[in-house]
């Protein structure tokens, strides 16, 4: 076993496919789904932070959930695009960290995000005459930033468990970002201590958040089922089963891939799944929690048409 805290000074990504043609349309592929979480989310942004109407908590957590998603793809898929286009596949040993560092904190933020969300629904569907009171801007506000210190720190804790692993000769990674299953696959240190932290400390961070989002949910339905009108109740159920859709996405794909003995891994059914959670999900969260909603479509057009009318 080596003394030092690494003896690769570099990693190469071997991406998704490697041959040429599929090269290609994956580039093309994840380009646009890109572009589309960029713009998507943007707009999101712009939306809300220029229609007074929407200066409410519900759209304070989202705004927050489109930046964090924005800066979760930005992450792994222009370091991937520009492998392509340079015809390379390394990363450096400290580019890897890092990369893995805002992985490990931008998906803590995501799961805070989405339980906080869930909460809010909470409270504005079971105890609607006291949402003002209980769901103040200073709760709000330290809702989030409690949830970015708990998720650097996580996000600290792992990176630091990572750089002080050994690396020996192979440095090929079969998939386009670092991510930690592959890295401790590759360590010729002893691993076990990472493990144990994914699978406990690790999984209190994802298990917690999810448990309050059931029971948030399990609450607004039976305060839905209470509503006498067949069709309110059908609209609540619509839009619970969009957040819930995204949700179990999300969670179901990261406890395949992080919450399993290493053993039972396949580097297969890992980049799929990474792929769903990494770029899919944030791509798709501006519709499924945005465009659905009258009120943020006419701060959308209101927005763009004003952009475009002052030019």
């Amino acid at each position: 076993m080596r003394g030092t805290n690494q003896s690769v000074s570099e990693f190469l990504l071997l991406g998704l496919s490697r041959q040429p043609q599929q090269q290609r349309l994956l580039f093309l592929l994840f380009l646009i789904m890109y572009l589309a979480t960029v713009l998507g989310n943007l707009l999101i942004i712009l939306a809300i932070s220029t229609d007074s109407r929407l200066h409410t908590p519900m759209y304070f957590f989202l705004s927050n959930l489109s930046l964090v998603d924005i800066c979760f793809s930005s992450t792994t898929v222009p370091k991937m695009l520009a492998n392509h286009i340079l015809g390379t596949q390394t990363i450096s040993f400290s580019g890897c960290l890092t990369q893995m560092y805002f992985l490990f904190g931008l998906t803590d933020m995501d799961n805070f995000l989405l339980a906080v969300m869930a909460y809010d629904r909470f409270v504005a569907v079971c105890h609607p005459l006291h949402y003002t009171t209980k769901m103040t801007h200073r709760l709000c506000v330290l809702l989030v930033a409690g949830s970015w210190v708990i998720a650097n720190l996580n996000a600290l804790l792992h990176t630091l468990l990572m750089a002080r692993l050994s690396f020996c000769a192979d440095n090929a990674i079969p998939h386009f970002f670092c991510d930690v299953t592959p890295l401790l696959r590759l360590s010729c240190s002893d691993t076990h201590l990472n493990e144990l932290m994914i699978l406990t400390e690790g999984a209190l961070i994802m298990i917690i958040p999810f448990v309050c989002i059931l029971a948030s949910y399990i609450h607004i339905t039976c305060a839905v089922l209470r509503v006498p009108s067949a069709r309110g109740r059908w609209k609540a159920f619509s839009t619970c089963s969009c957040h819930l859709a995204v949700v179990s996405l999300f969670y179901g794909t990261i406890i395949a891939v992080y919450f399993n003995p290493s053993s039972s891994h396949s580097a297969e059914k890992d980049t799929a799944a990474t792929v769903l959670y990494t770029v899919v999900t944030p791509m798709l969260n501006p519709f499924i929690y945005s465009l659905r909603n009258r009120d943020l479509k006419g701060a959308l057009r209101k927005a763009v048409g004003g952009r475009i009318g002052s030019y």
